[in-house]
Parts: C-alpha cells; structure tokens; sequence
C-alpha cells in the first residue's frame, strides 16, 4: 500500500476561542496528555502511511514543538517520514493558503517527487480510531476515482454543520450538500478523501489557477458527474473538536465513558503522541476522585469527580473539582471550588475560589489566575 498521507492541520476555529488564542484547533489538548492530531496522525501511522504531510498555517508554533521530528510515531526516518508543509514567501508566491486544495497545490513538490500511487487526505482535528488498509481496499474494489468517507449522525450532531451525502444503491455519491440548513438525511462526510495521486495533481492543476480554492466545494461536488466518486461507510466514534467549545468538552467527558475509551485506545493499534518524563498521578490520603482521568504527573489532594485532569496538576487539599476540564500543569489552591469548568494550562485558582457554570462554560485562557 504505496499512500501518502496530508493532514490539513492549519485551522484556526474562532468557536473555541480562547483555546485557539495560542494554538491552532489541531493542537489542542484533549484526554488528558494528547493533541488533536495524534488521532489521525496515529490512524495513519497504525495503517502503514510511512510518509505524511502536515498542512500547518495558523499559530504553528505548538503544533510544531509536539510534533517534532516525528520520532513518536516513527516518522524519524530516512525514506518518507514527517513533513511540515507551511506557507511561505518565494520569488513567484505571497500569498497564505486560501483553502484546502490551494494548500495542496502550493506543496505540489511533495506530491511530484514522491513515489506513491495514492493520496489519503484528512483533518488533524477530528477524533477518530480507523484502519485505512480498509479503506484502501475499498477504494481498489469499486474501481473509484475518489472514495469518501462518511457516517450516520445521531441526534447529537448538529447536522447543518455537516456536509450531507446523498447515496445510491451501490454507495456512489450523488450529491452532496454542504452545510445544508434543511438537511435531506443524516449521511455526513466526515473530511477523509482517498484517491489516485495523479488525479489529484490534475484536478488541482485544472482548478486552482481559475481562482477555486476548496477541495470539496470546488473540486469533488463539481466533478460528481464526471467521476466516481464512492462514499466508505464508517461506523465507529467521530467527533470533531473544531464545532465549538460545548463539542470540545463533550469529547473530553465522553473519555470517561469504558465504550468510548476502549474504542479509542485499545483497538485498531496505539495512539501516539509527545512523551514526556513524568511519574504516575499521585493521590494522598486525603483524595477523593471518582469517575475521572488523571494524567501523569498529577498531584491530588483534594476531591474530583467527572473530570479530565492533565498532566502535572495540582489539587490541593479541600479543593473540589467536578464536570471539569483542567489542562496541564495548572494549581487549585486549598479550598477552591471549580464545576463545569475549562481551564487551559499554566492557571492558577486562588484558595477560596467558587466557579460554577452551566449550559454556558466559562473558559479561561492560558496563564489565568482567577
């Protein structure tokens, strides 16, 4: 299986400001030690992707530093691994990346010179576990030109923040319509495209020099016609981090849910990321926690219920933490009390401290002291 994997991982999502204030939505944290990105970095990596691209833009400089030189997910090698593909300046471009195709054509470089005979295109901040040996069969079954994937969305979803995929009896796409305000059925495309990569060169090359700079809308769903295009059914967990900050706490308390945990991690290989050397979450005699994920490092003396707790947190004694989300390195001093709360790194919560929310979250940027 001869892939190239692109991650479109420039995002800036404006929905879960203040977590994007520094970072762009693919780095953000989530499940108490991760990125965004491990997810579908590490799904490439379990499917045997040897060589992968990431499409970075907007405040890089997280996404970067996590990433490194790709060694976590054994992308430190001599042929194929890890590529940062950034904007840049030169002699006949000045311009950012103003879409997703645009964002490939400007790397054409990485798609000439490679020697692969297909392309796996996906977002750095969706959540998901997924083969795509699978996938690739598929795509080589049906005789597709380009293959889709796609999933049923419950009620949980807010389907006009979807694009919607109308099917036929063999799953060949026939429409799609994006981000419909009267959906027509609950089939999503879920931003995971897979074609021949000298397809791909000439479909961009055709389009985006006319001034279209969007794969789906400008490429895929004019072309429907002309190709076939199929749609890959996926049926298991899929979440998308950049829908807001109520869809960015959701993921983070679904973690807590055994399902939900034993899919993501425990199945269909590892999920990688950036290690660091940090010992076991410690729990003194005085700690009360139930129900809740604490990362490495942690310190808890006090009470935590129905939270995710990242690396190197401080609980002091008599603090009370529920239905909360507190990212790394953060210190609740004695007798605070936080609940449906986020809290993004480096914060500190004074002694005393009450902070309750509800259906509206309070969230608070990195280096807070409230």
């Amino acid at each position: 299986m001869r892939v190239l994997g692109l991650i479109l991982a420039g995002g800036k999502s404006d929905r879960l400001w203040p977590l994007t204030k520094v970072r762009a939505s693919a780095a953000v944290p989530v499940f108490g030690k991760y990125r965004a990105i491990d997810f579908t970095l590490s799904n490439m990596v379990n499917s045997g992707i040897r060589k992968v691209g990431i499409l970075t833009q907007y405040n890089p400089r997280s996404l970067m530093d996590h990433l490194g030189s790709g060694k976590e997910w054994d992308l430190d090698r001599k042929s194929g691994g890890l590529f940062i593909l950034q904007p840049y300046v030169g002699p006949n471009r000045e311009v950012w990346y103003r879409g997703t195709a645009d964002a490939i054509f400007q790397n054409m470089t990485i798609l000439r010179r490679g020697e692969e005979d297909h392309v796996l295109i996906g977002s750095g901040d969706h959540i998901y576990k997924m083969i795509y040996r699978d996938l690739f069969n598929y795509h080589l079954k049906k005789g597709a030109d380009i293959t889709l994937v796609v999933k049923e969305l419950d009620e949980t979803y807010n389907l006009s923040e979807y694009g919607i995929v109308q099917l036929d009896d063999d799953m060949r796409v026939v429409e799609i319509e994006e981000k419909p305000a009267h959906p027509k059925g609950n089939i999503a495309f879920l931003g995971v495209y897979f074609m021949n990569k000298e397809l791909l060169k000439e479909l961009l090359y055709a389009t985006v020099p006319q001034g279209k700079y969007d794969l789906l809308l400008d490429i895929v769903i004019p072309n429907l016609d002309r190709l076939k295009v199929y749609a890959y059914r996926f049926d298991g967990y899929w979440r998308n981090v950049k829908k807001g900050i109520k869809e960015y706490y959701r993921i983070n308390m679904d973690i807590l849910k055994k399902e939900v945990r034993d899919e993501l991690f425990y199945r269909n290989g590892k999920v990688y990321t950036k290690l660091k050397d940090l010992p076991p979450p410690k729990f003194t005699t005085t700690a009360v926690v139930e129900n809740s994920l604490i990362a490495d490092g942690s310190i808890v003396s006090g009470t935590v219920r129905n939270s995710v707790i990242f690396r190197n947190v401080r609980i002091k004694v008599g603090a009370i933490v529920e239905n909360s989300i507190i990212m790394e390195s953060t210190v609740v001093e004695e007798g605070a009390v936080l609940r449906n709360v986020i809290l993004d790194k480096n914060c500190i919560v004074r002694e005393g401290r009450v902070i309750e929310g509800d259906i509206e979250l309070p969230v608070f940027e990195k280096r807070a002291v409230l």
